[in-house]
This record gives C-alpha cells, sequence and structure tokens, in this order.
C-alpha cells in the first residue's frame, strides 16, 4: 500500500436515523483503502447481503445502532491487509456489531478483528457466502440453545417462507429430523432441504396446532422454531410435545395471553434468541458448524436473485423493505 494520498473507493454512510426511507440520507462517500490496525484486518468486500435489519437499523429501529456509521452485517470478501497468513485469502462472515456498533459491509473495504476472519466455504460463491450470514447463523443459535435437532424428533417452524425459516427447514433436515415448515406462500423447500418437508399452508389450515397434532400422531413438535412471534404464539404452544422447546427470534406484538398450566404441565421450554448480541468473533462459532455441510451441500446457501451496486443501494433498500423474498445483496 502506498504512503501517499491513498485511494479512494466508496462506503455507504448513514448519519442519522430518518422516519421512512424517503427521509434516509444513504450516501456514497469516498473510502480510503484502509490499513489493518494491530489485531485487525482489512477485508476487500465482494458481496454483502442487504438483510431486513440492516434497513431497520438504518431506520432507527436498533435501539443498539451507533451513528454515524455504515450498514451491512454480512460479507464476503479477500483479505487485503493484515496478517500474512491471510492476505489474498476469501473469506465471510456476520456480526451483531458489524453495521450496528461499528462500521459494516456496505463498502469496498471492511476493517475486522484478525479473530473474526473465517475462510469461504468451498464450492460456493462470493455473492452466496456474503448472504448467508444473519439468517444461518440465528438458526443455528437458536437450535444450539434449544438442544440440536436429533434424528426421529419433530421440528416445527413457522415462518418457513422467511430466510431464518428457511435456514432453521435446512438445518433441521441435516440433522435427521422430521420437519413440518409452516408457510403462507409457496416455498423453496422442495429440493432445498436434503431430506422431504412436509408443509402446511397456512392460508388453508385455520387451526395450524391441530394439523400438526395430527401429522404427528397427536404427540407434537419437539422444537418449535417461531420465527414470526405473537401471530403464531397460540398455534405453536398446541402443537408443542411434551417436554419440547420454542424458539422466538421476532415478535409483532410485545403482550399474548400465556397459559401458565399448560406451559408447566407440558414441561416446555423458551428460548430467546438476539442475533445482535452475538459479535463478528462470536458468530465464528455457528460458521464453523455449519462449514461441512455448505461444503458438502446439506445446506444449500439462498439463491441470489438480486444484486445492486453502492450507488443503487436505495433501490436495494427499497426492495428489502417491501418484504421481497429474494435474496438481495450489494456488490461494492
Amino acid at each position: 500500500m502506498s504512503t501517499d494520498t491513498p485511494p479512494t473507493s466508496r462506503t455507504l454512510r448513514v448519519n442519522e436515523k430518518a422516519a421512512n426511507l424517503d427521509a434516509l440520507q444513504l450516501e456514497a462517500a469516498p473510502q480510503p483503502e484502509p490499513i489493518a490496525p494491530p489485531g485487525h484486518a482489512v477485508v476487500q468486500v465482494a458481496a454483502a447481503a442487504v438483510n431486513p435489519s440492516d434497513v431497520k437499523a438504518t431506520l432507527g429501529l436498533m435501539p443498539q445502532a451507533v451513528w454515524p456509521r455504515t450498514p451491512g452485517r454480512d460479507f464476503a470478501g479477500t483479505v487485503v491487509s493484515g496478517p500474512g497468513e491471510w492476505i489474498g485469502r476469501e473469506v465471510y462472515g456476520s456480526g451483531g456489531d458489524i453495521g450496528i456498533t461499528r462500521d459494516g459491509s456496505h463498502a469496498r473495504y471492511l476493517v475486522l478483528p484478525e479473530t473474526a476472519l473465517r475462510a469461504k466455504p468451498q464450492g460456493i460463491s462470493m455473492d452466496e457466502a456474503g448472504a448467508v450470514g444473519v439468517p444461518f447463523v440465528t438458526a443455528y443459535e437458536g437450535f444450539r440453545r434449544s438442544g440440536m435437532p436429533q434424528a426421529g424428533q419433530t421440528v416445527l417452524v413457522l415462518g418457513a417462507n422467511g430466510k431464518v425459516g428457511q435456514a432453521a427447514v435446512q438445518l433441521a433436515s441435516q440433522a435427521g429430523a422430521r420437519v413440518i415448515a409452516v408457510q403462507r406462500r409457496a416455498g423453496p423447500f422442495e429440493g432445498f432441504a436434503c431430506w422431504p418437508v412436509d408443509v402446511i399452508d397456512a392460508r388453508h389450515h385455520a387451526d395450524v396446532g391441530a394439523q400438526v397434532r395430527e401429522l404427528t400422531g397427536g404427540r407434537g413438535a419437539n422444537i418449535v422454531y417461531n420465527t414470526v412471534g405473537s401471530a403464531y404464539f397460540e398455534a405453536a404452544n398446541k402443537a408443542m410435545a411434551k417436554g419440547a422447546t420454542q424458539i422466538f427470534i421476532a415478535t409483532h406484538e410485545r403482550a399474548v395471553p400465556f397459559d401458565i398450566f399448560a406451559f408447566y404441565r407440558g414441561m416446555h421450554t423458551f428460548v430467546g434468541i438476539d442475533s445482535l448480541a452475538m459479535d463478528c468473533v462470536a458468530s465464528t462459532a455457528q460458521l464453523d458448524a455449519m462449514r461441512e455441510g455448505f461444503e458438502r451441500g446439506t445446506l444449500k446457501p439462498f439463491p441470489v436473485a438480486r444484486h445492486f451496486t453502492l450507488d443503487e443501494a436505495m433501490d436495494a433498500y427499497r426492495l428489502v423493505l417491501s418484504g421481497s423474498t429474494d435474496r438481495v445483496v450489494l456488490r461494492p
């Protein structure tokens, strides 16, 4: 790297939170090519997913977010500065701090602690690697905290259309569990998970809990991954087997009716997951655990339907905020 005036590239900057995307000032600003400080590395970003949480954070809906900063939690790219053994290697990652409390991946360069570096799995593209982070890390952490799915168990995934839901379907299927996926529109489960998946279309089954009971011979599900929260709370509780665990990552309403009698008689466990609590170093544990699955194909990265430049970032943010099911990446 030159000691003269450093070359500049591009980075997105959010200077303050906005009431909505129309008021958001998303600036594609010059970014000097950084030199890694001690214990850190610089990644030249090749692909960075646009997650719903990235957009929400720019709108001030994540209380942890600091200002100003560059958004973006997921990334894949090449190490260009830092420890010699990492220079030139392709890496990927994610973190609840990236793009929230430290500058993120929606930029040409990303500075990370050396301990956050992980080699990109073989056999998947940069776009794919840059888009697996938040959904798969969140899904895995939910299962880790609740006891990983086992062969012979039944895992119910509520909100299986979403990216965390799709990742949960794959992880449970890979473990050999029977998977029941509840969705409200057609999903990519046929040929996507490594084993067949039972699908309940919630549009045509008003009583999802009863349908799960019917599919399981009255036993219910051993693990319920509720990616939606309050909307499925009653159905999820009804679908839980004796001693089952329910995982929560989101909700629409904070307060829900709670039957304490059914809870303790069912010997149930509730587990809450906040992916923002796992920084870029902590998230490597989940990535390490899933590497073999990505490399042997029992876990499949999301197909990347749309890619945008940094100058087109507002279009990408609007698409994600609209609820699009497409996986969207920026290519800085």
